[in-house]
């Protein structure tokens, strides 16, 4: 059987800069099918922004397609402001969108810390959703996050580990994901680089089941990723540590659809594999693969999983 791969490229139909709040505006594109089936593409991250790739996961003839740049980073203003930056504000701005567009209920589509959010979105306004396609599944807890910067993963990539922590002393090794907060909101710029760029390559090195060529460029996806990420988890989210496990019960005949690599070390399959138990209307789908939703297993189950989601529009 061969892979489906994405959708061509297109264009968007609409742009806007939304505003949330007296200080925050999120841009918010639509593209594909203007009267299409609502669905909203929820990025990773937190920092990564959407970028043109996000809608081609989605038949655009017939999926009306929603992409939100998350507080802060991508082409929302202002760039990388932390205050008013928490999970509770992106949940509700995408609510916010969601009443703007005039949309009653749409599919939820999350990847990796979009998972994340739209778990977190779902449990909080779960009449607005009428199903969710998750990927790479990443709960948020303080484990999971110990997981990924405190050694876990660096047991599966020992040289991109030793790389990221050799920029810190050991007494700053006791608590990476702090440390690097503190050199990321430095006011020295040639800083803030050197330790964006750190931390993007650690990430970028642990995603995919083959090794992934990096740039040697530092862009604003860079320090965007690693600020977003480092203020994110130096507060735990800001939620409680088994927050969305805990209120599982709240979506749980929701049509859901999980996708997860098998050889995950970013994410652990573990935590798709416990939501999953929390759910009466899921289905797991492993793949042979690491996290990125680049990955041609991954991205085609997401092409097929967006196909049989085609079915709840037209009952």
């Amino acid at each position: 059987m061969s892979l489906k791969t994405l959708f061509p490229e297109i264009k968007p139909f609409q742009t806007e800069l939304f505003a949330v709040d007296g200080q925050h505006r999120i841009y918010v594109e639509q593209s594909g099918n203007p009267e299409g089936a609502p669905v909203i593409f929820v990025h990773g991250g937190p920092g990564c922004g959407c970028g043109d790739w996000a809608r081609r996961f989605l038949d655009p003839d017939f999926y009306r397609i929603i992409c939100i740049d998350q507080r802060g980073c991508g082409r929302s203003e202002p760039f990388l402001e932390l205050n008013n930056n928490t999970i509770q504000d992106l949940a509700e701005d995408m609510e916010k969108v969601r009443c703007h567009l005039g949309i009653e209920k749409w599919l939820v589509h999350g990847g990796s810390w979009g998972t994340t959010l739209s778990l977190y979105y779902a449990e909080t306004y779960p009449a607005s959703v009428c199903g969710l396609i998750l990927r790479g599944v990443f709960l948020g807890r303080q484990e999971d996050i110990d997981w990924l910067y405190q050694g876990g993963t660096g047991q599966f990539f020992p040289e991109a580990y030793a790389k990221f922590t050799s920029l810190l002393t050991l007494e700053e090794q006791k608590n990476n994901i702090a440390s690097y907060y503190r050199y990321l909101t430095s006011p020295d710029k040639a800083i803030r680089e050197r330790y964006g760029k750190a931390f993007a390559d650690f990430e970028n090195s642990v995603i995919t089941l083959y090794p992934k060529l990096l740039s040697d460029s530092i862009t604003d996806e860079d320090i965007a990723m690693a600020t977003m990420e480092t203020h994110y988890f130096i507060n735990s989210c800001f939620m409680s540590d088994n927050y969305i496990l805990e209120n599982a019960h709240k979506i749980k005949n929701i049509p859901t659809i999980i996708i997860h690599g098998r050889y995950d070390v970013d994410c652990r399959p573990i935590g798709a594999q416990l939501l999953f138990e929390q759910l009466n209307k899921a289905e797991i789908i492993y793949t042979i693969s690491g996290h990125s939703g680049f990955e041609p297993e991954i991205t085609h189950a997401l092409i097929e999983s967006q196909e049989k989601f085609k079915s709840l529009f037209y009952s």
